[in-house]
């Protein structure tokens, strides 16, 4: 090889060497991550937390624990009349009653909410166009205690009819059903224990919310009888509206939306049920005892009529005396002497 070939290779292998390392740095430039400041958010401001509903409460609702909660508030938006967590003590508010309706999600004002001993207390807490009115019960009559405010009942009437002859029919009806019940012994709330359990006291008076009709029924029914509560189950709720629907007894717009279906519902669920129930006498429960009403003798041997008035029946025959035979002809009952 020539000494100009050589020089010509040496030269070329140089500029090879040179150009690889040149890329080599680039590319190493390139891949080395840049150093960046950092940016610092400043700390996101939280507001005060208030009291809100949890669920949407119509007039004359009875504040229970879940009924409320505390969610953080704009501050901007703070109004002196909101419960603010850290100044509200929450037991003091179970048992008030909303005076105006609340939506879901709405803040809880002062003015909202009626505490018991208040002004207008019990009027709040009486849905529109309904009564208050008070039954004495028992320890047998109301459920042992175990019936608060808030729940929902059942009214039985227990009587005794006589008969002339000393025969008695004992029953028990079904006269009212789904009727809400606003205090135990002028309270709303349950009584607790140093240790948060529920107390069960035993009732004295039980206060009802009914319809101007009913508080008739109800005023009537206590002289006729005994009054007794039967314990409604939550999940009966959904079954009176079906019946109530499928009977027409309410009916619902075809263009209603669904926040007035909702609303036509709950009214329908919170008005008390005026219609003739159950009915049980002594011949269901004994054999021993009669299943229908024991007949009124309208001419008795004294004179007198059936009524027991002392009014005179002009012209009544007399009573026969010794053994006699009841004999029955239709609706007409004649006694006949064994001779």
């Amino acid at each position: 090889m020539d000494k100009k070939k050589l020089v010509l290779l040496i030269g070329a292998l140089i500029v090879a060497v040179g150009t690889a390392m040149v890329a080599r740095s680039m590319f190493a430039g390139a891949a080395a991550p840049q150093a960046q400041a950092a940016t610092v958010l400043p700390p996101e401001k939280k507001g005060p937390r208030i009291l809100v509903a949890q669920r949407a409460m119509p007039a004359g609702t009875i504040i229970n624990a879940d009924a409320l909660k505390y969610q953080e508030w704009p501050a901007e938006l703070m109004q002196d009349a909101y419960y603010i967590d850290g100044e509200t003590d929450m037991e003091a508010l179970l048992g008030t009653v909303v005076r105006f309706p609340i939506t879901a999600g709405q803040p809880v004002t002062k003015g909202a909410l009626v505490a018991p001993g208040d002004r207008g207390f019990l009027a709040a807490a009486l849905g529109a166009g309904m009564r208050a009115v008070t039954v004495p019960v028992s320890d047998q009559t109301g459920v042992a205690g175990f019936i608060f405010p808030g729940d929902r009942v059942d009214l039985v009437l227990t009587q005794t009819i006589d008969g002339d002859g000393g025969e008695k029919l004992n029953s028990a009806e079904t006269i009212l059903r789904n009727v809400r019940v606003l205090a135990t012994d002028q309270s709303t709330t349950q009584e607790k224990n140093d240790k948060g359990e529920t107390v069960v006291n035993v009732s004295r008076t039980v206060t009802l919310e009914v319809t101007p009709r009913i508080a008739e029924k109800v005023a009537v029914a206590q002289s006729i009888g005994t009054l007794s509560l039967s314990l409604r189950s939550l999940s009966e709720t959904g079954g009176n509206l079906e019946e109530a629907i499928a009977s027409g007894s309410v009916r619902i717009p075809a263009n209603a939306t669904p926040e007035q279906e909702e609303a036509i519902l709950r009214q329908l669920a919170s008005r008390p049920i005026d219609s003739r129930g159950s009915v049980t006498t002594g011949g269901d429960v004994s054999r021993f005892q009669r299943r229908t009403p024991p007949p009124k003798n309208t001419n008795r041997g004294d004179g007198l009529s059936g009524s027991g008035s002392g009014a005179v029946t002009p012209g009544a025959p007399a009573q026969p005396t010794g053994p006699t035979v009841r004999v029955s002809r239709g609706k007409d009952i004649e006694a006949v002497p064994v001779k």
